[in-house]
Order: C-alpha cells, then sequence, then structure tokens
C-alpha cells in the first residue's frame, strides 16, 4: 500500500483480523526545511524550466489527484506514530482492580480516541506545517480554470521560459525584455510599468496583444487570489479528528478592497493585511504554499516566485482599524511540544487498531463536538458538507459575494479618482512647462562635463508645479530604463518635512550614502563630494538631480543652508543640478547678493489656471465615468477660477459634490447611480461650494471687526510679498497703519491691534506664538488665503481691501 498517496474519503472497510498491519519499509525522507532568507522575488523570472524543488518552498504546486495516478518516482514519507501533548498523556486515569467486565477484550473496553495535534502533517503530496502560509478554495463549485501553468507566459508572445522575464508593477503582468517596446537591456530598478500601462496612465487608447486562437491564457494562484477565486491564510494550528479527517485553524488574510477604507493609492499590487478572525477549516480546503513577506523580506525577495505578497499592518475585523505588524507585540503562540512529531497522512489512520494507542487523549462532550461542527458548517466544509469556504463576515457586516465582486457605482469611482492622492493618468494644460523642465534636465545631465545648473520654479499655490517636476522624471526614468538616457541620480526633498533648514544635509547624505551622521559632519562630506575632494557612494561620478519644493523654507537668518545648495553646482565637475520650487515670485530678489547671482536667471512661472483649464483637469480624470453634468463641471471651474486658479479646491469641490450626490440617492432608494446619467448636477456642485467656502472660519472672518478684516487682508498681502509662512506682528502693524492712512481711516493704536490679534486667535483663524505679548511675537495664518480672499473681497464697510487681494 502506497503510504504516501492521497487519504480517501470514503468510510474504512471493515477489518478481517484485529492484527497489526505490516509497516512499510522506511525510505530516506526528503530534506523539506524552508530556505531561511527569501530569494528575490519580482523583477527576473527564470525562464528555463523550473528544477525539482520540494513541497515546502512557496512556489512549489501540490500535485493533483488525477496527477498521483501517474506513475512517478517520489520520495515516500516515513510512517511515523503521533506522540500526543503531555498534558493530553497526564490525564491518563489510575489503574484499579479488573472487575469480570473488565475482563473483555481491549478493544471492546477502550474509550474511543480523541483529537491528536501535530505541528507538520504530510498531506497529499505536500509538507504544511504551524506558520505557514497558504491558499485556501474558495467554493467547490469554483472548478473552472482549475488548471495551473507551471511557468507564467509572456504577455506579447504567449510562450513560458526563453529569456528573463520581468514584471509589471501595476497589471502585475510578465514580458519578456526582447518583447518589450522599446526592448530593455537589462531589468529596470525600481518600480517599472509595461508600455501599455502608461499609455492607459497618460489617458491614450491602447489595445493589448491577444493570444493566437485556440490558445486559451491560464491563470496563476496569484490572479485567482486577487479575482475572489482564492483565498491565503496562515496555519495557527494542525490537528486529526477520531474519524481520520484532518483540520487546520488558520488565520484570514484579506486584500485592501476587503477592508472598510478599501484600496487606497498607497497600497501594492500585492499588499494583503493579516486580520484577528481564525476558522477551522479541512486540509482539504488546502491548496498549496504561497509566501506573505514583511516588507525587509518582500524588498530583498526580487525572484521569490508569484506567490509572494507583502503585509505590513493587520486588520481588526471588528473594529475596522490598522495596527503595524511591527508594533504589535509577540503575542502567545502555540507552543511547540517536543513529542508532537510530524504526522504523515498518507497512513490509513483507519488501518490500524485502537489496541495499538499508548496513552488516553482528553475527552471531548459528544454534543460540544457536534455544536462545533454545526459552527464550523458555515466556514469551511469539503464536497461533503457544503459549498462555501473561507471568510463569511467582515466586521458585523454579513456578506453573501466577496467585497473584491462588488462593482463600484459611477458616483464611487468619480470620487475614489477625484481625490488628491490619486495619481492622474495625465497631466493636461502643462506640456508647455514640462517640455522646458525636460530640454533643461536633459541638456544639464547630457554634458560631458554636466556642469551644475539652477531653475527656480514658482507660481501660486494648486498649480502643479511639483507634479509636472515629478511627472518629467518618471518620462526620463523610462527613457532611462530603455537604454536612451545615461544613468543618474534623483533625489527629492520637501521643506515641511525637514524639522529644521540644517536637516536637509542629513537627507541628502542619507540618500547618496545610505548611512546617517550629524548635519555638521554630512555638510563636511557633501562639500568635499561636491568639490571633487572625496567621492560618496558606488554612484560617485553619476549626476545628481536635486529637487527642493518648498524651497523658501530654507531661509535662515543667515541665509547659509540656501548658500551653500546654490554654491555646489558652481564648482568644477559637481555633476549637481538644482530645482527649487516655491510660491513666491521674486523670492531670488529677497536674497542676499551671493545667493541671487548663484541663482541664475532661469526661471519657469506656472500661472493659475483660467476656468476652461479647469474644466479641462477635471474632465480628464473623469474620463470614462459618466456621473456629471457638464453645466456642473463648467460651473464648479468658473467658480473657482475666479476666486484662486487652485485645481486643487476645484477637485475638492467636485468630490464633495459627488459625496452629495451618492448621498441623496441611496436616501431616496434610485438605482440611476448605476447608469450615470448625470447624477451629479448644479445643487450638488452649489451646495459643495457653499459648504468650502462658507465654513464657520469664513463666517466669522465676515464678522469680525473692521480692522480685524484690515489685519487678514494685510496678513495675507505680508505672506505672499515676502513667501514665508509667518509674519512678525510689528511688521503687521506697520502695513495696518500705512493702509489706514492712505485710505483715509481712524488709526488705531498698537493695544487696539494686539487685541484683535488675541481675538482672532482665540477663533483659530491666526496662530499666534506662544510667549508674552511683544512686538517680535510671529503670527500665521490657520486657513488657507483663498477663504480670506473669497470672505472679504467683497466687504461693503471696507471697499478698498479688494485693491490687495
Amino acid at each position: 500500500m502506497d503510504l504516501s498517496a492521497t487519504p480517501s474519503r470514503s468510510k474504512s472497510k471493515p477489518k478481517s483480523s484485529p492484527a497489526k498491519p505490516i509497516a512499510a519499509p522506511a525510505e530516506p525522507q526528503m530534506d523539506l526545511c524552508t530556505p531561511s532568507k527569501p530569494t528575490p522575488r519580482r523583477k527576473t523570472k527564470s525562464a528555463a524550466s523550473p528544477a525539482p524543488m520540494s513541497p515546502a518552498t512557496p512556489s512549489t504546486v501540490r500535485r493533483s489527484r488525477r496527477l498521483l495516478d501517474t506513475p512517478t518516482k517520489a520520495a515516500q514519507e516515513v510512517p511515523v506514530k503521533a506522540t500526543p501533548p503531555p498534558a493530553a498523556r497526564g490525564k491518563r486515569a489510575a489503574p484499579s482492580p479488573k472487575t469480570p467486565a473488565q475482563r473483555e477484550p481491549k478493544r471492546q473496553r477502550r474509550q474511543p480516541r480523541k483529537r491528536a495535534y501535530y505541528r507538520k502533517v504530510v498531506y497529499d503530496g505536500g509538507e504544511f506545517e504551524v506558520g505557514g502560509d497558504v491558499y485556501v478554495k474558495r467554493r467547490e463549485e469554483a472548478e473552472l480554470d482549475a488548471e495551473e501553468p507551471e511557468e507564467e507566459e509572456c504577455r506579447v508572445c504567449f510562450r513560458a521560459g526563453g529569456g528573463v522575464m520581468v514584471e509589471c508593477d501595476a497589471c502585475l503582468g510578465g514580458f519578456h525584455l526582447r518583447c518589450v517596446r522599446p526592448p530593455l537591456r537589462r531589468v529596470p530598478e525600481g518600480d517599472w510599468a509595461c508600455p501599455y500601462c502608461e499609455s492607459e496612465r497618460a489617458g491614450k487608447a491602447v489595445e493589448r496583444p491577444r493570444p493566437p486562437e485556440g490558445k486559451r491564457i491560464l491563470r496563476t494562484a496569484k490572479e485567482k487570489l486577487l479575482s475572489s477565486d482564492l483565498w491565503a491564510a496562515r496555519i495557527e494550528s494542525l490537528w486529526r479528528e477520531p474519524d481520520g479527517m484532518f483540520w487546520a485553524k488558520v488565520r484570514w488574510y484579506i486584500i485592501p478592497e476587503e477592508t472598510a477604507a478599501g484600496r487606497q493609492p498607497h497600497n501594492l499590487r500585492r499588499e494583503l493585511y493579516r486580520t484577528n478572525d481564525l476558522g477551522d477549516i479541512e486540509m482539504e480546503t488546502i491548496l498549496r504554499h504561497c509566501s506573505v513577506l514583511c516588507p525587509k523580506d518582500f524588498r530583498n525577495a526580487d525572484d521569490g516566485g508569484d506567490d509572494v505578497f507583502y503585509c505590513e499592518y493587520e486588520y481588526d475585523i471588528h473594529w475596522h482599524n490598522f495596527k503595524r505588524l511591527a508594533d504589535i507585540d509577540d503575542e502567545p503562540e502555540t507552543k511547540e511540544d517536543p513529542s508532537d512529531v510530524p504526522y504523515n497522512a498518507g497512513n490509513d489512520y483507519n488501518s490500524d487498531t485502537d489496541e495499538d494507542s499508548e496513552y488516553d487523549e482528553e475527552e471531548e462532550p459528544k454534543s460540544c463536538l457536534a455544536a462545533r461542527r454545526n459552527q464550523l458548517h458555515g466556514l469551511a466544509a469539503n464536497s461533503r458538507k457544503g459549498r462555501t469556504y473561507g471568510l463569511q463576515k467582515i466586521g458585523i457586516r454579513k456578506i453573501p459575494e466577496h467585497v473584491r465582486c462588488h462593482q463600484k457605482t459611477e458616483l464611487e469611482k468619480a470620487k475614489a479618482t477625484l481625490l488628491l492622492a490619486t495619481l492622474p493618468k495625465s497631466l493636461p494644460c502643462r506640456d508647455k512647462e514640462m517640455e522646458e523642465i525636460s530640454t533643461f534636465v536633459k541638456d544639464a545631465i547630457c554634458n560631458d562635463q554636466c556642469l551644475g545648473r539652477c531653475l527656480y520654479i514658482h507660481g501660486v499655490p494648486g498649480t502643479g508645479k511639483t507634479m509636472s517636476v515629478l511627472a518629467v522624471m518618471r518620462r526620463l526614468r523610462s527613457e532611462f530604463d530603455s537604454g536612451t538616457l545615461k544613468p543618474y541620480c534623483f533625489i527629492e526633498i520637501n521643506g515641511l518635512k525637514l524639522a529644521s533648514p540644517e536637516n536637509i544635509y542629513k537627507v541628502i547624505y542619507e540618500q547618496l550614502s545610505g548611512h546617517r551622521v550629524g548635519w555638521k559632519k554630512a555638510l563636511h562630506y557633501l562639500t568635499e563630494h561636491f568639490s571633487g575632494v572625496s567621492k560618496i557612494g558606488k554612484q560617485a561620478n553619476q549626476p545628481i538631480i536635486l529637487l527642493i519644493d518648498e524651497l523658501d523654507l530654507l531661509l535662515t537668518r543667515n541665509q547659509s543652508v540656501l548658500y551653500n545648495i546654490l554654491d555646489w553646482p558652481t564648482k568644477p565637475n559637481s555633476n549637481l543640478v538644482v530645482i527649487g520650487i516655491a510660491n513666491t515670485m521674486d523670492l531670488p530678489e529677497k536674497l542676499l547678493p551671493r545667493i541671487s547671482s548663484r541663482m541664475g536667471i532661469q526661471r519657469l512661472c506656472f500661472g493659475p489656471y483660467n476656468f476652461r483649464q479647469l474644466q479641462e483637469i477635471i474632465t480628464s480624470r473623469l474620463k470614462g465615468i459618466d456621473a456629471f453634468e457638464e453645466q456642473a463641471i463648467e460651473f464648479a471651474s468658473r467658480k473657482v477660477a475666479a476666486m484662486s486658479g487652485d485645481a486643487r479646491r476645484a477637485l475638492e469641490i467636485c468630490r464633495r459634490a459627488a459625496e452629495f450626490a451618492d448621498y441623496r440617492i441611496k436616501q431616496s432608494g434610485q438605482t440611476s447611480a448605476n447608469k450615470g446619467d448625470g447624477v451629479v448636477c448644479m445643487g450638488d456642485i452649489e451646495a459643495a461650494i457653499q459648504e468650502v467656502f462658507q465654513a464657520p472660519h469664513i463666517q466669522v472672518m465676515k464678522n469680525c471687526p473692521k480692522f480685524g478684516k484690515v489685519i487678514l487682508v494685510a496678513m495675507v498681502h505680508e505672506l505672499y510679498k515676502s513667501g514665508l509662512g509667518e509674519v512678525t506682528f510689528d511688521k503687521l502693524a506697520t502695513t495696518v497703519l500705512s493702509w489706514c492712512h492712505v485710505n483715509r481711516e481712524l488709526l488705531p493704536g498698537y493695544d487696539t491691534l494686539m487685541k484683535i490679534c488675541c481675538k482672532l486667535g482665540e477663533s483659530k483663524v491666526i496662530l499666534c506664538e506662544e510667549g508674552s505679548k511683544h512686538k517680535l511675537q510671529k503670527l500665521q495664518l490657520n486657513y488657507p488665503s483663498d477663504d480670506v480672499t473669497f470672505a472679504l473681497k467683497e466687504s461693503p464697510d471696507l471697499p478698498w481691501l479688494s485693491k490687495y487681494l
């Protein structure tokens, strides 16, 4: 009898003799230990046929029953008798004098065996152990597309093998390096998207290659998991029931779509969440191994196969919150007992008699066993006990169909694509500016000597300055991957993320070398690097493109930080290109002459959007989503263009209007949202504008005293003129007094202005520096300047304020 064959699910045959069966000869056990360090995962996919691997490795495919019927040479498992835990053995009954009734045969007087736990079980040709990650069958009827390819096929030539393959980070499809257009010479570093996904992001119509006639693309287990035909789980414990059935307690993984928050823009395509929901399933529902890795292991797994996933957070299905796994204390797991030994499920459990047992296990009442089975019936079942496997509830909401199968309405799609965090497929209305940035960068890095250069980009907030630069850098990255552009190093820094201006030295040095030092040492090393004394990092001779957003936040009293950064490109062979972004137009003129001279004369201005450009931006985001009336989009664009021309404000108004329309339709019980026939109307846009521009703080600005309005407008004027985020009270009072004198208003005193600023600070309209109230106290506006403009531009008691806005 083949001891490694699949255990039969039929009833056991009656034994003709109670004698012990002859054990099969033991053969050498295969080495089934999993490698301690995962192999690289994503970038290269081996083209050669896979070498025979152990069943315990993540990429091993368990043989199906149909394949087990064919004669193959497989290493048989050593039949080992399982030993119960000491707790179960300790509860053995004490010996007592035998009665005549007890002199019956041993088989009749012995109590039936109970549950036995194991660390490792060899089941149907695969080895499963506690702590392993596995694929779990979802439905019994989901047998369509049951075959699984041994190797993934190229999405262009539809052939497996034949060269190195690279995976697209957007569609997760595999491509030969030679099949990509233009062909790739090497595997790209970092994120890479195929040309078809890049074209779709740019809003271009693209047709993907189709397989030859008569050929069907077989889906991998990863694709089935992402399309709700499989589940993933972590094995917590393994045991055998008295009837010989093997069960496992698993902890479920879910994809971001299954959470209450849904998939967010920052989620990876291979990202899973570990849950706090446990379930009991039969071993028959487990298909094979997968690998769910932490961020550190996932980063190093560049060639670990297709069954590798990323998990960083745990999701609470009851409270709908997230917790980082690294912050969770090690929970008490199932302790491994030395007496627990691997068990080969291929050995027929029913072929042995009970008289061979050397222990009694803890009894479990039959009523509890029946109740447990009835409870598990809705969670997992085999072909005899039901139709559905796996997770059935998320929180308190029962989902008859998987959340991944939920079809989003047009309004839900519109709300998702109008989020400010959503990366648009294309960036319209800035083609001219993007072309100038691309020409500047290419001229700088393609030069043999790579002379240092500086480019200053300025414009009002919300005009696409940073997004345009990042779009150009993504385009240059694709040109580098295709081999048409020389290597370079790109460093992006935002001034708002720096605790102090001097910390920029630490960030630049860490990006180049990978080590952290103090800002003084970092300044010393960077100065030597750009002066040519000693180079930093492996990419020492490559050009460096340094992007500094919110450049005006690096201003200090002696302006030394800006001087050092702008002085480095002037060094011979510094290979440094600096791109600075700020909202202030005349920032170079406010700097010291030695700094403004090094900034150069190359400037690029991003003007505010007009209503046609805003309308085009919104329409491009909503391409293919019929959820807005054209008049509603035009109305929102004109309203924002008249105030500030901020594209972010226009997108926020449209997204809020979509939320109003979605709520209105759900309350009325209509189904027109699925059709998307102009469900967002002018009334929804008007309600959103009223909410955005007539918030409580706007009412406070409109109803504040006359000198309070003058202070707010003067603060906006001074902040825009200086480019800084704060202004001193002395400078603000000087501006207010000069305006009142010019416009023939009553001149207030310093104490009056101080009291008004304190009232505005109590209302949180402005933020006041902590400490004593004096003339050098710093003040900061707590709301966007657009709100001040909207509230006070048409003030009836002070009509002359409009000329300062």
